[in-house]
């Protein structure tokens, strides 16, 4: 048997690598269940291609989903920011696009920095089992988690005092709802890598790993980005 085919027999062991995706990040995945398309959908095509095996990607509308399909053995890859929450049930490659967590407030709001949101009596709502969720649940000191469905949803509904989401679709939000503005700057860097289980074999960790360096270094991700309709400035840098 060579390196390959024991990768994918071990990364793939029912013959088809079965590649979690979660659609509810429109920065890595777009499209329907039935036909996704994006940067995440097609490095799991290109995993799929180079040990030879099939794709079958498994959708899901939260990273909390996708996460316990990863988690529960339903699914053998996943797409996810790289959280300590998450590593233990998680081996993760370094990341291949780097997004960042904001905050959105109502207009009118006396908070005018990232700072000024760790307050008494500020709720932030945020999307459930999310990266930036995890996040702020272990930092905030002061400010007060709301969880639901989506972070504007809850933000909204709610009357709460901020919203936190990713940059590009918390953007595309606020110039919809004038009502509404992003403070400056950013609260975390949301590092999105591609992960198994821990359990794997130690070559597959490597070509796992070996595979997202090229690929940022190559130009598959940047081209990935570009036909997804996404900054391609988000790629991340090589792993030292």
């Amino acid at each position: 048997m060579t390196t390959t085919q024991r990768i994918a027999a071990d990364l793939a062991p029912t013959g088809v690598l079965r590649a979690s995706v979660n659609l509810g990040n429109p920065v890595l995945a777009q499209g329907t269940p039935e036909n996704p398309s994006g940067i995440t959908v097609d490095l799991a095509r290109e995993i799929g291609a180079r040990l030879g095996v099939g794709v079958e990607p498994l959708c899901f509308d939260a990273a909390r989903k996708s996460f316990g399909a990863m988690a529960d053995g339903r699914a053998d890859l996943c797409f996810l920011a790289v959280d300590p929450a998450r590593e233990a049930e998680v081996a993760f490659t370094a990341p291949y696009v780097v997004i960042e967590g904001v905050y959105a407030v109502p207009r009118g709001s006396a908070l005018t920095t990232v700072e000024e949101v760790d307050a008494p009596g500020v709720r932030v709502g945020v999307k459930k089992g999310s990266a930036y969720d995890l996040f702020l649940s272990r930092t905030l000191a002061h400010a007060t988690v709301v969880r639901g469905d989506e972070g504007v949803d809850v933000f909204r509904a709610e009357g709460l005092e901020a919203g936190a989401g990713i940059r590009q679709p918390l953007t595309a939000y606020v110039r919809e709802n004038p009502g509404v503005r992003l403070i400056e700057g950013r609260f975390m860097e949301i590092r999105q890598a591609v992960g198994t289980t821990p359990s794997r074999a130690p070559e597959t960790l490597a070509f796992l790993r070996d595979t997202v360096e090229e690929l940022k270094a190559n130009g598959f991700v940047t081209d990935a980005l570009r036909r997804a309709g996404q900054d391609t400035g988000l790629l991340a840098p090589q792993s030292a």
